[in-house]
């Protein structure tokens, strides 16, 4: 999974974004992608929930290359 399944996903309305909602969906996601500089306690509060994650670029290359207008560092593919 990559930036290009997010583009895609975002298009299609099937990408949450931020922590909490990760949480909720939970091991159902099809993917939870963080940003390279997201917190040390996001990363924790994914790990202690059991959630798998994939490494991406940093935050603001993942807003520039989404095209999106707020800054994000947890999406949630489901």
């Amino acid at each position: 999974m990559s930036v290009k399944d997010l583009k895609e996903g975002i298009e299609e309305g099937r990408v949450l974004f931020g922590i909490k909602q990760a949480l909720k969906l939970g091991k159902k996601a099809k993917g939870v992608f963080i940003a390279k500089d997201t917190r040390d306690s996001t990363v924790e509060k994914l790990e202690g929930a059991g959630i798998e994650f994939d490494v991406l670029k940093s935050k603001a290359e993942l807003t520039k290359e989404l095209n999106l207008d707020f800054s994000a560092e947890v999406f949630c593919l489901k």
